[in-house]
């Protein structure tokens, strides 16, 4: 059963959000350390803190740098200073900031910690991700790869073809996303990539996986993320009367059987013994955080998606229910997700203008929403924001969804 954002008995079950602090995303060639430290720092200057008045830190994990004698919670820890906070490390793929958050704000609500660092971090190797090497036939994503030949763009490009076929989605939708995207990275100065884009450059792009074109998909990236997060009775302590608020995170897993098979996802003949599910996973997803926070799409004032291709930020528009199912494009068309628009989506450019770098990524869409309910994200501010919304997931089913409020 969902948490409600009040528990009953006037105890809250929001954190606040004390600090936001980021690493330029882009291909430094440094260790992902040095990216999460530079975020962590600027957070707790944004918070107005030291690091010795952390009492807890949880690292997002990378399987690059978990090799050896990186763990990224003590990596982190060590490197800031060790002071005896303590230490938890996550690892849920794309989906690992997000479970960060959520044990981050588990610390608190259960008073293990007044004040936590939640940090992400990753150097990411050139070109596009592929499983490590050896023989791992036990290891769904090893079997997608090796057996069926889907690397991430093929998984990409199936999407786009099911959108084309059931909505009647066309390569030119595909890249009005990443000209939208494009126009808001160009204003946020973390962005790797700060130029706006055409759709005509879209399209004379290389194909990667028809229909998607270069431009369709995001790259990786070197990058890192922060947050600190506290109690409410910590915040208004220390002088934050109205600070932004998590009051719901989605971790959830799919339900078998999942007819819309999701990455990694082969096969499955469950449906032979279970009823198909009312819903897709990531509908599920986004409908646990709308029950916990006893908010609807409705309520929203901006949404920062996990746009890994420009087809699958359309369907995010439908999962996040901004629209009703095959409405994505129209309310693209119509220039609801444009920063002035009903619902911006990814007014911080999206993965389309920072790449991938996968422990920070679900980090980095809370320090945008965070800065856009403050009201002090310049440029692309989005007027009046009040409600915010990130989605994503990993791999192996992890759900990922922050709701912040102001």
């Amino acid at each position: 059963m969902a948490l409600a954002a009040d528990g009953g008995d006037g105890m809250t079950e929001e954190v606040a959000v004390l600090g936001a602090g980021m690493h330029p995303w882009g291909k430094w060639g440094r260790n992902f350390v040095e990216y999460g430290v530079a975020a962590a720092r600027e957070a707790l200057a944004d918070a107005g803190l030291e690091w010795r008045d952390i009492g807890a830190i949880v690292g997002a994990d990378t399987v690059r740098g978990g090799y050896p004698g990186h763990v990224a919670g003590a990596t982190f820890a060590k490197a800031l200073g060790w002071q005896g906070a303590r230490v938890t490390s996550v690892y849920a793929a794309c989906a690992s900031g997000a479970q960060a958050i959520d044990a981050a704000r588990a610390q608190i609500l259960a008073g293990l910690a007044d004040v936590v660092l939640v940090v992400g971090a990753d150097a990411a190797p050139k070109g596009f991700f592929r499983p490590a090497g050896g023989d791992r036939p036990d290891d769904p994503d090893w079997l997608r790869f090796r057996i069926l030949g889907a690397t991430n763009p093929v998984y990409f490009g199936l999407y786009a073809r099911r959108r084309m076929a059931r909505h009647g989605d066309t390569p030119d939708d595909f890249a009005q996303v990443k000209v939208k995207n494009s126009a808001m990275g160009a204003l946020n100065p973390h962005a790797r990539y700060r130029s706006r884009v055409t759709a005509d450059e879209v399209a004379a792009s290389a194909v990667v996986a028809d229909p998607l074109r270069l431009l369709d998909i995001c790259a990786t990236s070197d990058g890192g993320a922060a947050v600190v997060l506290s109690s409410m009775e910590y915040a208004h302590r220390h002088g934050r009367a109205e600070p932004v608020r998590i009051r719901a995170v989605s971790t959830v897993t799919p339900r078998y059987p999942n007819t819309v098979l999701d990455l990694p996802d082969i096969a499955t003949d469950s449906a032979r013994a279970v009823e198909p599910p009312g819903e897709t996973f990531r509908r599920s997803i986004a409908r646990a955080a709308y029950e916990e926070a006893g908010l609807g799409p409705e309520d929203l004032s901006l949404a920062e998606v996990y746009d890994l291709s420009t087809a699958l930020e359309l369907q995010w528009y439908e999962d996040l229910g901004l629209c009703g199912e095959g409405e994505g494009v129209k309310l693209l068309r119509d220039g609801a997700t444009a920063l002035g628009g009903r619902i911006p989506v990814n007014v911080s450019g999206g993965l389309a203008s920072f790449g991938e770098a996968v422990p920070a990524q679900a980090i980095a869409q809370v320090c945008e929403l965070t800065l856009q309910l403050r009201g002090v994200a310049g440029d692309r501010q989005v007027p009046g924001a009040r409600v915010g919304i990130t989605a994503n997931q990993g791999l192996f089913g992890h759900g990922s969804a922050v709701i912040a409020v102001r």
